[in-house]
């Protein structure tokens, strides 16, 4: 058996993650759905262990020392964008998908909650194969299964994993041609659309929060200044965060360790907004919260223990096919009709498909193959990315902690 230290463990989620990536670019489909390279390379070191487990043999012992700063410091990042003037700045239609999507993440919560005693299985199962990780992604998923295990969930990770990448994958499946269905049956296509390589618009949520970077002091290098300040203007949040983590606790309230930065970072931010003291960059900000987000899902998947899935597989198969069909129900009949019931709202349905059951970076693909084929939609990439890269994962954070403290 191999024994790894933290920073070796480190180093080694380094080469698995890089590995992800190759093993993406080869695999087309991989990258079609996007299937994050973090995860790939993560759960092929977990199916490995699973493999050896066959002849009860350990191959790795790892020290995942790192893996809960990491997972802090991301969040905290996801907070850093909870933007309340860009809230005001995307206009009413950002206030309403938010709306609509906080609501359904509850139903997803309630419906599973509800399905999974149907099943003879504990409620807050169905939360995990709920709004956890189809709303979360996986991200969310491996933050809170630590909690959902305390709570009585027997191998909430590896059920996380399992219900994230099933969700990426309908979600991937599932907007495109969704979205295409509503665009012919309304009549919506865009006369001349103009084929779309790569939409702009994906990057106007960062580019709308971008303020002025704080000069550096003289004769300081003003990029490694600015990445140096992010970072440290991060790792504040987290210090001070841990505070008031440990004070909610104290209150009797079950919550991930993040929840307390996160609520710093958005204070933070909203403060900067008005002040300006800290010429905060987004940019940097999302760029520290990529490279923190990927070390921590490929450590977080690469420790799985798969073998314990096969008790859950049939009530896990049964939750993901019923929350995908109420996805599926609720595009055509509330978001189609609530952002305006023309072209950028079936753009809009195909996204919130992809955040609604995957990750935000589905969305995008989803509405980027309706633009290649039918035109630009600027309103749908407007606000989507702001509703699912932003807003949403604060509300899901909020609503899932709300669960697990009513149902453990």
């Amino acid at each position: 058996m191999l024994e790894l230290d933290a920073i070796q463990t480190l180093g080694f989620a380094a080469v698995v993650l890089a590995f992800g990536y190759v093993v993406r670019a080869r695999i087309a489909p991989l990258a079609r759905l996007n299937i994050p390279a973090p995860v790939i390379g993560g759960l092929l070191v977990s199916v490995f262990s699973a493999v050896c487990r066959l002849w009860d043999y350990t191959p790795l012992k790892l020290d995942t020392t790192w893996q809960s700063p990491l997972m802090i410091a991301f969040f905290t990042t996801v907070g850093f964008g909870a933007s309340f003037g860009l809230l005001k700045r995307g206009g009413p239609q950002v206030g309403a998908l938010l709306a609509l999507c906080s609501v359904f993440i509850v139903v997803q919560n309630v419906v599973g909650a509800g399905l999974a005693m149907l099943l003879g299985q504990h409620p807050l199962l169905g939360v995990l194969v709920g709004s956890v990780t189809l709303a979360g992604g996986p991200a969310t998923g491996a933050a809170f299964a630590p909690l959902f295990e305390e709570a009585g969930i027997a191998a909430a990770g590896t059920v996380a994993l399992a219900s994230a990448m099933g969700g990426i994958v309908l979600g991937g499946l599932l907007g495109g041609p969704l979205g295409t269905w509503l665009i012919e049956r309304h009549q919506l296509s865009r006369a001349g659309g103009v084929a779309v390589k790569s939409h702009p618009a994906a990057h106007v949520v960062e580019e709308a929060l971008e303020q002025p970077v704080r000069a550096a002091p003289k004769g300081e290098d003003s990029e490694a200044f600015g990445l140096m300040q992010t970072v440290g203007i991060i790792l504040v949040a987290m210090w001070l965060g841990s505070f008031l983590s440990a004070w909610l606790k104290s209150l009797g309230v079950t919550l991930p360790a993040y929840i307390g930065a996160m609520v710093v970072a958005v204070v933070v931010r909203n403060v900067d907004e008005k002040t300006r003291w800290l010429k905060l960059s987004q940019r940097l900000i999302d760029d520290v919260g990529t490279v923190a987000l990927a070390f921590f899902l490929v450590q977080a998947l690469m420790t799985l223990k798969l073998w314990e899935l096969r008790h859950l597989a049939l009530p896990l198969l049964v939750l993901l096919v019923v929350q995908t069909l109420i996805v599926a129900a609720a595009t055509p009949l509330l978001v189609f009709k609530l952002m305006g019931k023309d072209y950028d709202a079936a753009v809009m349905g195909a996204g919130f498909v992809g955040f609604m059951l995957g990750t935000t970076a589905n969305a995008m693909a989803n509405m980027e193959s309706l633009a290649e084929k039918y035109g630009v939609a600027p309103r749908a990439f407007l606000v989507v990315p702001m509703v699912g890269a932003f807003f949403i994962d604060v509300v899901n954070n909020l609503a899932i902690t709300a669960a697990i403290n009513l149902l453990k």
